[in-house]
């Protein structure tokens, strides 16, 4: 009998961890006592070194001093803030009335605003919570199907788990040993297709079962005017459209890549580029535009040749050569240019912009600002995991003062909260070297590998 637990002891190891999951201990409790639990039993049977566990007090210490870990308060406190001041009502309110004519429009709201939130707060509860307490309601208000309803809400909320800056891959990257940088950037495709599954879903759900999935009534789009309201496939189609361009000419054919022989070709005159692109964009966006036009957007389009020919023209002066280079300098200088357009037609009333547009560019432009303040910095090596964490924090915090939202009660919870759930990672981790450490001086990774 002795013999037999001793051979399967990292089995029954790995069991009883399970149980006292399913007990409701907590987790790094259940790691750290199951750890010690196995390791005197171990030394009982003589199959654990007690050596082994003179090598506990470095490895906790290890955990304490790992710098990699600072990102996850950072993280979470720029998450909380940002939950906390309103950000998510905004942006649910606001992309809901834009995508809320068409079937599933909420829904597709709320899987648009979870990726977002996802992207900049990186906390599951946050976003959950937050899409639960201001979508739920609507949804079933307007006949939204229960099941279809809290599914998208449930799906949507975790993309937190993998879009960065997700504090389970940072955890992840400490365990590997690899750099959170890696982390975001092998994540952070997998998280974006991953959201266009769950739109592609709900297009198939609105399609196939209408009554599960209504569009809003007109009486319910505040935002929209008359003539917007005629044309709710506008803006999508604009959208798809651009994407399919910038992939083609930008990846495809390199036809921005100033080393490309395409280039080469036209390079004794840049006239030549310029015009061939504004025709082919041109006709490739005349139906969208006509529509744009009639919402009375057409400064949109105006926006997108500008940004597009200062990109162009930065180009030709520095060193961003690169095809991924232009299409983020392009995105850049159109959020930027956006904005301003806004403000001056918030300011002069000129209405160079629908009110649906202009309210769609100040609720978006502060969050994918702050989007390319962390992840923009991380990926391009700027700057670390953490210092990018740094950033968000600060930008979090300055955007709430412009909503005049910040306040000192508002940042006391933001605080306590960061701090409760960075001790909760942390214990976790070190629960986990215990339960580690011990599982490996009992051969567990012998039993991994047979497996």
């Amino acid at each position: 009998m002795a013999a037999m637990f001793i051979h399967y002891m990292a089995p029954i190891m790995f069991a009883s961890l399970v149980i006292f999951l399913l007990l409701g201990y907590p987790v790094a409790f259940s790691l750290a006592a199951n750890g010690l639990l196995f390791a005197l039993i171990g030394i009982e049977l003589g199959l654990f070194r007690p050596d082994f566990l003179q090598a506990l007090p470095e490895r906790v210490y290890g955990v304490m001093n790992n710098e990699t870990l600072l990102a996850i308060p950072f993280f979470t406190f720029m998450g909380l803030i940002l939950e906390r001041s309103g950000m998510a009502e905004d942006l649910l309110e606001t992309i809901g009335q834009l995508f809320g004519s068409i079937r599933g429009g909420i829904a597709y709201a709320v899987i648009f605003v979870g990726a977002l939130l996802a992207a900049t707060t990186g906390v599951v509860a946050a976003s959950v919570i937050s899409m639960g307490l201001i979508s739920l309601p609507i949804m079933l208000r307007y006949g939204y199907d229960r099941r279809v309803a809290t599914g998208v809400i449930a799906a949507s909320g975790t993309l937190a788990q993998i879009i960065p800056p997700s504090l389970v891959l940072i955890v992840m990257a400490d365990q590997l040993g690899r750099s959170v940088g890696d982390m975001y950037e092998g994540a952070f495709i997998p998280g974006i297709v991953l959201s266009i599954l769950y739109a592609v879903y709900i297009f198939i759900v609105a399609t196939f079962f209408p009554k599960a999935a209504p569009g809003l009534p007109l009486e319910a789009q505040t935002l929209r005017e008359p003539e917007t309201a005629k044309h709710p496939v506008i803006v999508p189609l604009a959208a798809i459209s651009a994407a399919a361009t910038a992939y083609l000419f930008v990846v495809k054919l390199g036809l921005f890549d100033w080393t490309s022989p395409v280039f080469n070709k036209v390079s004794e005159n840049p006239m030549v580029l310029h015009g061939f692109w504004f025709i082919i964009l041109t006709g490739l966006f005349f139906k969208p535009f006509i529509g744009i036009i009639r919402t009375m957007t057409l400064s949109l389009f105006v926006v997108l040749i500008g940004a597009t020919m200062i990109a162009l023209e930065i180009m030709r002066f520095t060193e961003v050569k690169a095809g991924a280079d232009y299409v983020v300098l392009t995105m850049s200088i159109v959020v930027a240019m956006s904005f301003v357009l806004a403000v001056i037609n918030r300011i002069t009333g000129l209405k160079l912009l629908s009110k649906l547009a202009e309210q769609v560019v100040f609720v978006m432009v502060p969050p994918l600002g702050l989007i390319f303040l962390v992840l923009g910095t991380i990926f391009i090596g700027v700057a670390t995991p953490t210092e990018g964490g740094a950033m968000g924090a600060a930008g979090a915090m300055i955007l709430a003062m412009m909503k005049r939202r910040l306040n000192l009660d508002l940042t006391r919870q933001a605080a306590e909260s960061t701090a409760k759930l960075s001790a909760f990672v942390i214990f976790i981790l070190v629960g986990a070297r215990v339960f580690s450490l011990t599982f490996y001086g009992v051969d567990g990774h012998r039993w991994v590998e047979e497996l």
